[in-house]
């Protein structure tokens, strides 16, 4: 049922959470839990499934700082591993779990209004990203009657331009549209790790609080690449976008968030 407070959180997954085509228990227990006091929204990644199949074709993807370059045949594995089979699997698992759910792409009913995205400049080379889309527009219509009939989106990050031509699309970045265009109260990055490590590997040293300034010392002290980088700057984003609150957490974290970094625009009350 939708909650009466009318509060929506969306909640991203990270595809290397997904082992055997699901996520963690401990996950669908946080997302029950959430269900309790807000409209979810469910995005979930899918890089790793995308490079399996694509090694399993003989194809070596190209991914520069976190983003997948998408040729002719990326874009296909990206629709046949996240638009396909995790989209599915993960709307049974849910099933399983005691929440109604749907699954659908951002090119359902033009969820997601997205260009070919230009190419990049990177450390002095220009970067093609194929098939990448950048959002343009949300049709958050979609999701509100989806969460007003009790139903949990699952949404696979997929877009469409105006000529039905179909991108993929950054997981962070469809996570980070989707709450600005909901005007959600907070927006969840669910990793392995839990929230941003000073050192890999070392949960010790999760940062309690990830400001635009800690951010910087972070990228010039290197322990923010990749994908984490992205997780960051599309957190930054949605919190100038309007979403109320973004947290980079672990998949039982949702609700206590002991484990997480609270990502904000300004110094953190922690």
């Amino acid at each position: 049922m939708e909650d009466e407070s009318g509060a929506t959180v969306v909640v991203k997954i990270s595809g290397t959470l997904m082992r055997d085509g699901g996520a963690p228990e401990a996950f669908w227990e946080s997302v029950q839990a959430l269900e309790d006091d807000a409209n979810v929204v469910l995005v979930h990644g899918g890089g790793k499934q995308m490079t399996a199949l694509s090694e399993r074709l003989g194809h070596s993807p190209t991914v520069v700082q976190g983003r997948r370059v998408t040729e002719d045949l990326d874009l296909d594995v990206a629709l046949w591993a996240m638009g396909g089979e995790l989209n599915t699997r993960l709307v049974a698992q849910a099933s399983r779990n005691g929440l109604t759910a749907t699954g659908l792409t951002g090119a359902d009913a033009h969820l997601l209004s997205v260009s070919k995205r230009p190419p990049w400049t990177v450390d002095g080379e220009t970067v093609d990203f194929g098939w990448v889309g950048d959002v343009e527009g949300v049709n958050a219509s979609v999701l509100t009657h989806l969460l007003s009939a009790g139903i949990l989106p699952v949404v696979a990050p997929l877009g469409m331009d105006d000529d039905g031509a179909v991108y993929n699309v950054n997981a962070d970045t469809v996570a980070h549209a989707l709450a600005a265009g909901l005007g959600a109260d907070a927006l969840f990055f669910v990793t392995g790790s839990g929230g941003v490590q000073r050192c890999v590997d070392d949960p010790s040293t999760i940062v309690d609080c990830c400001t635009p300034a800690t951010y910087r010392t972070a990228i010039e002290k290197g322990w923010i690449t990749g994908g984490m980088r992205v997780k960051v700057e599309t957190a930054l984003a949605a919190l100038r976008d309007g979403v109320n609150e973004a947290y980079i957490c672990a998949p039982d974290d949702l609700l206590t968030r002991t484990h997480s970094t609270r990502v904000s625009l300004e110094k953190c009350d922690v």
